[in-house]
């Protein structure tokens, strides 16, 4: 009898112990497919990812175990546990440093405009997590145009107006720096055009965790609320196919367009060039002549079916720019993130870039700089910088490696160049170093069929350079020239402007991050001292946090 008693026990023993190994597994697997369970935290969760892939370099995928989002303590209300996913493929365009040229051999230095800043948002989205990122993502002219500058308004005609500055080059005392700030006019909220929209929503089943499709759903909740009465909105989605989920919709109807946001879920694959026809279809069909008419697309660029490759994006959007309607691509998650294709369909579609890695700066792009980011005051605006050679010897442009153009572009009113809106500013810097200092390596043996000298009467002339500026009017065709002379007025570096220093602060950060070799001579603590000294007037905060990403950099680099 007692026998009989034992061995019910063991046996009541070993189903206990197996059920429990069945709830176990059960838990670890859903903690595999589940990249974030909410707590009660923090609502404006960073959240970031220690792997990559770039076409230049790859690193082994790598597993952290759950732990919280850091987040500004700030805004103490909601936020997520996130686990870094377990694969690496995310995707970076490899970036070759531009380097010195003589004006002797290369007088000019053309470009496209750019006011895209998905590099630095990305770019904080892994130091967030105590990563340095990837030399690949660091694109240092979209970090110096993620800040606001105190550029003046412009006067008259022209709708910009250019600010220029010169002097010594922080990083080498040797050379010279030369600031130049074009800043778009602000418009009156009356002037403002009708909208019509296209919400183009990646639904698929790799934007199935919290920093993806609900950030989505959020940040175009946050756009849906600015949209005055005369604007529209239509939402497409794409996974294994497209659909028209909300046909065009006035924004007086907010809460009929918030609540198909709402209905929305993630799963199954990515068609994302059959979604991509079907928005500018919609977007074509709900045309407001002279309006803003655009389509908004929000992924990881993790387009799977269909129309997939970069190259053929490519052809399709520029295709599609043809119709006058704008582009804007909203970047989220981490793990799958194609940067290299979203860029180039960015590049190639009339159109503009962002990150969104949190709700902090899906208001910055959606709410704070809306009128900017939403609407454009001109189109190809092209950049054409032509270098006296009687006073510089050498120059570089800082970024801008993948905006530049060929020389006869600047004025072949065909070539598509950027956009930019109303109130926005763009800047760019170039390192030079002043004649008399000599060519070093970068000397090329004289020509043999052409002279390669400075024109005689300019050879003694204050001119640094003369700038161009061509530029459309959205409704136009052909370009506009604007044309300045930099003088050679240079003051030292403490007595330049605010934003000439902390423009050179994130310049040479951008530099260290990418392991320049224009910045051996530039360390962590000199790049936090200048933006320290030059934070200047910094309502909203975005100077400061940039010191702190920096002390980051610091610290991971010691």
């Amino acid at each position: 009898m007692q026998s009989q008693k034992e061995q019910i026990l063991r046996d009541v023993v070993t189903y206990a112990l197996l059920i429990i190994s069945i709830v176990c597994l059960a838990g670890s697997a859903a903690v595999s497919f589940t990249s974030c369970s909410p707590k009660t935290v923090n609502e404006d969760a960073m959240t970031g990812y220690s792997g990559y892939t770039s076409k230049s370099t790859s690193a082994e995928p790598s597993m952290s175990a759950a732990k919280p989002c850091p987040a500004p303590k700030s805004e103490q209300r909601y936020a997520y546990y996130c686990r870094v996913p377990d694969y690496n493929t995310e995707e970076y365009a490899p970036i070759r440093e531009g380097g010195f040229k003589s004006p002797l051999y290369d007088p000019l230095s053309t470009f496209s405009i750019d006011v895209d800043t998905a590099s630095y948002s990305n770019v904080r989205r892994f130091l967030s997590y105590g990563n340095m990122p990837p030399v690949d993502a660091v694109r240092i002219e979209e970090m110096i145009n993620y800040f606001h500058y105190d550029y003046p308004q412009p006067k008259g005609q022209d709708p910009f107006s250019i600010t220029m500055e010169m002097s010594q080059c922080p990083w080498n005392r040797d050379n010279m720096l030369v600031h130049v700030g074009l800043q778009g006019r602000c418009l009156d909220y009356k002037d403002v055009k009708p909208s019509n929209l296209v919400f183009l929503l990646d639904v698929s089943g790799s934007m199935n965790s919290e920093n993806k499709l609900p950030l989505v759903k959020r940040s175009m909740e946050m756009l849906v609320k600015e949209l005055g009465a005369g604007d529209r909105v239509s939402i497409v989605t794409y996974a294994g196919s497209a659909g028209l989920v909300l046909p065009s919709t006035s924004a007086r109807n907010k809460r009929k367009i918030i609540t198909a946001l709402d209905r929305l879920e993630a799963g199954g694959s990515t068609a994302g060039g059959e979604g991509i026809e079907l928005a500018y279809r919609v977007a074509w069909e709900n045309l407001i002549p002279e309006g803003n008419n655009r389509v908004i697309l929000c992924t990881d660029g993790d387009f799977n079916v269909g129309v997939s490759s970069t190259p053929e994006l490519v052809r399709m959007i520029e295709e599609k720019r043809r119709a006058g309607i704008y582009l804007t691509i909203c970047g989220f998650g981490m793990g799958n993130y194609k940067d290299e294709k979203m860029e180039a369909i960015s590049n190639a579609g009339n159109g503009n870039f962002y990150y969104i890695d949190s709700r902090r700066e899906a208001h910055k792009v959606f709410v704070q700089d809306m009128r900017a980011n939403m609407f454009t005051l001109a189109k190809d605006v092209k950049i054409q910088v032509e270098f006296n050679p009687g006073r510089v010897s050498q120059y570089r442009l800082v970024g801008y490696e993948n905006r530049l153009l060929a020389a006869e572009d600047f004025n072949n009113d065909l070539k598509d160049a950027g956009e930019i809106g109303p109130g926005h500013s763009v800047t760019a810097l170039y390192e030079i170093v002043p004649a008399g200092l000599g060519m070093g390596a970068q000397r090329v043996d004289p020509l043999k069929y052409q002279e390669s000298e400075p024109v005689p009467e300019l050879r003694n002339s204050n001119e640094i350079l003369t700038i161009k500026f061509r530029y459309k009017n959205p409704e136009e065709n052909r370009s506009r020239l604007i044309t300045r002379v930099l003088d050679e007025s240079s003051m030292e570096f403490g007595d330049t402007s605010d934003d000439f220093r902390f423009s050179a602060a994130v310049a040479g950060w951008g530099m260290l991050l990418r392991n320049s070799s224009y910045a051996d001579r530039l360390t962590w603590g000199q790049i936090q001292s200048m933006a320290e000294e030059s934070v200047g007037p910094d309502e909203m905060g975005y100077r400061a946090e940039f010191i702190k990403l920096v002390k980051t950099c610091r610290e991971l680099n010691s």
